[in-house]
């Protein structure tokens, strides 16, 4: 219990915890004694700011899923997401949207395409809402996600950064999941690997089964490069079949290139500009960027870029 003696008919408390529930009440003493005590009055302080995961926040041309952290021992009312447009010189437009009551710790924000928005969150609960989350920059130039670590295999290792991941152990095939946004639309991003390294780069529904390989069954389509003693080959797996096709020309940046709405899902050598490969499908759901590699090497991808215009043509 916090006592404060003053002398005036109000007074400041402080130290107080935030998201908690107070009774507060008053009495008033001369030299005879006490008086009892006033009505209890119930405050509640506000919360704690939120906890922005920039590691678990994507993006792409209409769109931001926005993940955090309450910030708060106690449940909290709702969270209030703020936004505001970045202008071409870096600074804020001084226009804030804000979209409030939003009951969880993630929100989907639909957006305009090739802009830059400062995004924070505050928490509210009957006190009032709390000091804004520390601003993140969003850009909505292309589709921006990170390797999901919990999904990587044991022998996997993942770049601090979450763009680049490092296999060095005796060969198997290890893999992990990007955290493509759940936006159904176009998305594209591209994969940096050298030609001595074996791998396997595609997309796949969530509930695929881990333990099978990328492109062997029904939930999952990918491209794979194996080497061989006499040349490099490439297939486009899905179902564990692939087309009969020659590459002569080994890429080493590949752009991914997937439409939603066409069913498509398109394979590029990005320094020729060049089109490798198309599955046509009609995705039932939304499904991960999976990267695996079937021997020792690194592989790095790139996003939050704009998509080629010879990508969705």
């Amino acid at each position: 219990m916090i006592k404060v003696k003053v002398k005036e008919t109000h007074c400041t408390v402080t130290d107080l915890l935030p998201n908690a529930q107070y009774e507060l009440w008053v009495t008033a003493t001369n030299t005879t004694g006490i008086s009892p005590a006033s009505e209890k009055a119930l405050y509640m302080t506000v919360p704690s700011p939120p906890v922005i995961k920039q590691r678990e926040c994507t993006s792409c041309p209409e769109a931001a899923l926005i993940r955090w952290e309450s910030g708060n021992t106690n449940p909290v009312d709702s969270y209030n997401v703020e936004l505001s447009e970045m202008g071409t010189d870096g600074t804020e437009s001084g226009v804030t949207e804000s979209i409030v009551a939003v009951p969880t710790c993630q929100c989907l924000i639909q957006l305009q395409t090739g802009r830059r928005y400062l995004i924070s969150v505050r928490a509210v609960n009957i006190g009032g809402p709390s000091d804004r989350s520390d601003v993140i920059i969003v850009s909505t130039t292309g589709t921006f996600f990170h390797l999901l670590e919990e999904t990587a295999h044991p022998c996997l290792s993942i770049s601090e950064d979450g763009f680049t991941m490092f296999y060095g152990d005796e060969e198997l095939c290890v893999a992990v999941l990007g955290d493509l946004i759940p936006v159904r639309g176009r998305h594209y991003w591209e994969v940096e690997v050298d030609d001595g390294t074996e791998f396997r780069i595609g997309v796949a529904y969530v509930d695929t089964e881990r333990s099978s390989y990328l492109g062997a069954n029904n939930t999952s389509w990918c491209m794979r490069h194996i080497l061989t003693p006499t040349r490099h080959k490439y297939e486009f797996l899905h179902n564990g079949w692939s087309p009969d096709l020659r590459i002569t020309v080994n890429p080493v940046r590949i752009g991914v290139a997937l439409d939603y709405e066409r069913g498509t899902l398109s394979f590029f050598n990005v320094d020729l500009e060049q089109h490798l490969h198309t599955f046509h499908c009609h995705f039932q759901s939304y499904v991960h960027p999976c990267f695996g590699l079937d021997n020792p090497g690194a592989l790095t991808v790139h996003n939050s870029i704009e998509a080629p215009e010879y990508t969705f043509t």
